[in-house]
This record gives structure tokens, sequence and C-alpha cells, in this order.
């Protein structure tokens, strides 16, 4: 889904805080994901960009090329109930981030302390 239908589908979205872990996580093909956790629905969510979304001027800038936001695809990919929880499991987060594919680091915190990927009852 895009971002915008991500909100639409749930209005709790929209108006709770949000706690960013990273815009630059990278898969094996380059792409590039920002990580999220929505506070009041627990949501952990991925935002990606198509491939191609940077270019480079001729003095060797690089820029964000403008996308529009129906090609930003969204999932979620986990639920944390409490943010401490969410502190616990992404510890480090900032060095792993910097790593080429990135986002392994990610399935491997989220399956190493068994995250579902939606609510559960205690």
């Amino acid at each position: 889904m895009d971002i915008e239908q991500f909100y639409a589908e749930d209005e709790r979205r929209r108006r709770s805080a949000e706690v960013e872990l990273g815009t630059e996580w990278k898969d094996a093909d380059g792409a590039r994901y920002e990580l999220s956790w929505v506070a009041d629905t627990g949501e952990l969510y991925v935002m990606r960009e198509p491939s191609g979304a940077m270019t480079e001027d001729p003095f060797g800038d690089v820029w964000r090329i403008h996308i529009p936001l129906d090609q930003i695809a969204v999932a979620v990919i986990g639920w944390i109930p409490e943010q401490q929880t969410l502190e616990q499991v992404f510890e480090g987060w900032q060095d792993a981030m910097a790593q080429p594919t990135s986002t392994t680091w990610i399935n491997e915190r989220l399956r190493e302390h068994d995250i579902p990927r939606e609510p559960t009852s205690i």
C-alpha cells in the first residue's frame, strides 16, 4: 500500500506519535527504507522508496529526486506494544543501518525477539 492508504486505513496512525528508527536502511538491491514505529497502534513499519530515487549533480552532490506519494510503498513488519520493548529490540540500530544490506539486521532482530506482525492477546 502507499503511505496515504496506510494512514487512511487507521486514523490512530495519523494522530499518533511516531518513533523514527532511521531513514537509510538498504536491501540487497540498494533500495532505501525508512523504519518507524507508531505509538498508538504498536505497529512497526517500513517505507520503501523505488530504486533510483537519488541523482548526482555535476559537482558530485547527491540529491533526492521527488517521488510521488503513491510510489512510496509501506508495509507493517511487526507489532511492538511498548516503546521500552522497541528500544530493547533495536538497540544499536544506528550502527547497523550503516552496513550494506542493513535490512537483514532488522529481520534478524524481529526473529530473535519473536516479534509478531499483528497484535497478540496476552
